[in-house]
């Protein structure tokens, strides 16, 4: 039984969890039914022994020093429960750290050789879920290289990324490799209409929002989504950004701007700057008459992205690209984030004032 690498976002852990169910119960029909019902009973709460879970942790107000997974099972069964879809934000959201990022360390590493060490509580399989493996330090990933090239009989490693360039060359050739598309918008829908009890219309319409991410078809539902609060603030860096060609007073908006993101969480501002990097690349499309593809809808009544759409295009897409990816990487490595986005902001500015001849 080969190890999984399954990468891309949105639906990677449901399938993970839904795997390893059909391995450890004997599952044999669809929707995993038809096998041992005790074993699928355990898969309600997610407390089956022989499933095993690593994910990036921290300390918090209840862990102080060490963490590691085992300490954070509760809260994970509860977001498993409650966000099957979710990602690190939501993770972190439910640890209640804002300003810190999570990692798979040397600690989880070892905890991991001693739960796999150990004979299977019911005789079959062992399954060791990593979420977000990009998060193992380079510590850990040496430790665990010669396990997940050599496992034990009949275990399974299932590593989940978003970005599995970032994962080391030596564990990933090691394992199968599944990329997963976004979840088809017709699936949305009908979840909602099944799950909310939505019309079709309305459930049509978040689901085109959606563009894949079932997570947020669901806060779209309850208004909840963090992509309201990104909106206000991407557009209040856009009026700053043309008020000051020929205004060195309209700077300090820039700099206060990028003060008030700063006082977020790290995995805020990178959920923050990805939105930034999707509604450009929103307005692109939009200049270039490629509607058909443009899923953001504006909750801003002040703000017309058809006006803005002209102002992004092929002589500075690339580089706006670039500066933004550039600024999640310095901010993923603890950088300061006030000069960080001060200078992404100042960049941005002239990018957005450069001529498309």
């Amino acid at each position: 039984m080969p190890n999984f690498l399954l990468a891309r976002r949105f639906r990677t852990l449901p399938m993970a969890i839904a795997y390893a169910q059909y391995l450890l119960c004997n599952n044999t029909e669809g929707e995993n039914t038809n096998g041992n019902a005790a074993c699928n009973l355990k898969f309600k709460n997610f407390s089956h022994p022989d499933l095993h879970f690593a994910f990036p942790v921290t300390t918090n107000d209840k862990v102080k020093k060490h963490p590691v997974s085992s300490h954070f099972l509760e809260e994970w069964r509860d977001v498993l429960n409650e966000q099957p879809y979710g990602n690190l934000f939501d993770w972190y959201k439910a640890l209640g750290v804002d300003n810190k990022q999570g990692q798979i360390g040397v600690d989880e590493a070892l905890d991991i050789v001693k739960a796999l060490a150990l004979k299977p509580y019911e005789g079959g399989y062992k399954i060791m879920v990593i979420w977000m493996a990009e998060k193992m330090n380079t510590a850990a990933s040496n430790k665990l290289l010669k396990l997940i090239e050599e496992p034990p009989n009949k275990t399974v490693f299932i590593l989940i990324t978003e970005d599995e360039e970032q994962i080391i060359s030596t564990i990933r050739s090691r394992c199968q490799t599944l990329h997963f598309p976004p979840l088809a918008e017709v699936d949305i829908k009908n979840a909602l209409i099944k799950n909310y009890n939505l019309n079709e219309a309305v459930a049509t319409n978040l689901a085109h929002q959606a563009n894949g991410n079932y997570n947020k078809a669901s806060d779209l539902v309850y208004h909840d989504s963090e992509d309201t609060q990104f909106e206000d603030w991407f557009i209040l860096r856009i009026r700053a950004a043309f008020k000051a060609k020929g205004n060195k007073a309209a700077i300090h908006d820039l700099i206060s701007w990028s003060e008030d993101i700063a006082k977020t969480g790290r995995e805020t501002q990178k959920l923050f700057l990805n939105f930034c990097l999707d509604f450009f690349r929103q307005a692109l499309l939009l200049n270039y008459n490629a509607e058909a593809l443009v899923y953001m809808e504006i909750k801003n009544e002040n703000f017309d992205l058809k006006k803005f759409a002209p102002f992004v295009h092929n002589n500075n897409i690339l580089d706006i690209s670039s500066e933004i990816q550039e600024a999640i990487y310095h901010i993923e490595r603890n950088g300061n984030s006030k000069i960080i986005l001060t200078d992404l902001s100042i960049k941005l500015t002239r990018l957005l004032h450069k001529s498309s001849e």
